[in-house]
């Protein structure tokens, strides 16, 4: 499943999958207890394949966030998001070492790792980039969250 099917909703807790558009917004599933709602063109939707992650050099698709996070875990999930602040920065500097200090905070790095083990919790663990020309549609669904920038 492509990470651009996968929307973050400002206010709502986890991960959300597109299952349906309509005229005024889309229909979302929710990664954690399977209940479908529907999105409104007034919520704040973030598409997972539109964020990336502020660094010192260029910013870095969530994408190979993941795909780095799962090359060093293996199977293993992430830190849980409640473990305590320290941990969670020495991890994800293990995983992104030039990240942005003061423009990722360490909110922006509990969501990253609440965001991995439920994509691995639902069996979404394939974070390569889709092949180009596959699937044309760039809609844009809304902000980051925060995190970092659209592309």
């Amino acid at each position: 499943m492509d990470l651009k099917e996968i929307l973050s909703v400002s206010g709502k807790p986890g991960l959300f999958k597109t299952i349906a558009q309509t005229k005024s917004g889309v229909i979302i599933e929710s990664l954690i207890d399977g209940k479908r709602l529907q999105a409104f063109a007034s919520d704040k939707l973030s598409s997972l394949g539109e964020i990336s992650i502020f660094t010192t050099t260029d910013d870095m698709p969530l994408r190979e966030v993941f795909r780095l996070i799962q090359e060093k875990n293996g199977v293993l999930p992430a830190p849980d998001a409640k473990t305590d602040d320290n941990t969670l920065k020495a991890f994800f500097e293990t995983i992104v070492p030039d990240y942005d200090h003061e423009r990722v905070y360490v909110s922006h790095i509990r969501k990253v790792a609440s965001w991995y083990n439920l994509l691995l919790a639902n069996d979404i663990t394939d974070f390569t980039a889709p092949v180009e020309g596959a699937d044309d549609e760039t809609a844009s669904p809304g902000e980051t969250g925060g995190i970092a920038e659209e592309k």
